[in-house]
């Protein structure tokens, strides 16, 4: 069996997490990572750096076991998309990277000025 690391990359609101829920492969993203026990999103700009360590961590663990991994996060600049792009390789995994540009609203509430840095901090 081909393991394959799917990259979904796009700014808030554009179908990421829709679209990977979609896909073949366990599903993570750093989002995740603020989850409390009840459900509920708490997001803590002190604990990003650890959200995506975190992400990082969970996908080697998927791919350790022989699971193909689908991964959405914004990676608006593409040193982002590295580690994921080495982890491929080192498991012999088919990458994939997929772009979501479509606006539905972030579920996270997430400043539209935010969004409109992101955006022109954005690589191609």
């Amino acid at each position: 069996m081909t393991l394959t690391v799917t990259l979904i990359r796009g700014l808030p609101g554009s179908g990421k997490s829709t679209l990977a829920q979609r896909l073949p492969g366990v599903h993570l993203e750093a989002d995740m990572f603020f989850i409390n026990a009840q459900g509920e999103y708490c997001f803590q700009p002190d604990q990003l750096s650890a959200a995506h360590t975190w992400c990082q961590q969970r996908s080697e663990y998927w791919l350790q076991q022989g699971q193909s991994i689908v991964v959405s996060n914004t990676f608006v600049r593409h040193w982002e998309m590295a580690f994921y792009k080495r982890l491929a390789q080192r498991y012999r995994a088919k990458l994939k990277i997929i772009v979501c540009q479509d606006e539905f609203g972030s579920i996270h509430d997430i400043e539209p000025a935010v969004i409109e840095k992101m955006r022109r901090r954005w690589q191609d």
